[in-house]
């Protein structure tokens, strides 16, 4: 047996029901702040427009949903570097 195997000792559930409960006790901790939100949402608008100039068959329609999409990952940049991201300023106390 291995030194690491004996190093780590690890507790383990009672029943299942515990076991089940603690795997639900870990947050992810990403998707779910207001910059993510922001971001995915104008991306989402911005492939919209773009796949409407797709079959439309305008470049113009088409690079505008693209470049709509560029702005949406520069806004979710932003807002994170603002606070509003994982672990920022502007979250701390209120459940994200």
């Amino acid at each position: 047996m291995s030194t690491n195997a004996i190093d780590q000792h690890e507790t383990k559930p009672e029943n299942e029901a515990e076991a089940h409960a603690s795997i639900h006790d870990e947050t992810i901790g990403h998707g779910n702040t207001p910059a993510a939100w922001t971001c995915v949402l104008i991306m989402i608008v911005g492939g919209l427009v773009s796949s409407i100039g797709f079959v439309m068959a305008s470049w113009v329609v088409f690079g505008s949903g693209l470049g709509l999409m560029v702005v949406g990952l520069i806004v979710g940049w932003a807002m994170r570097k603002a606070g509003y991201g994982v672990g920022g300023s502007k979250l701390s106390g209120n459940g994200h």
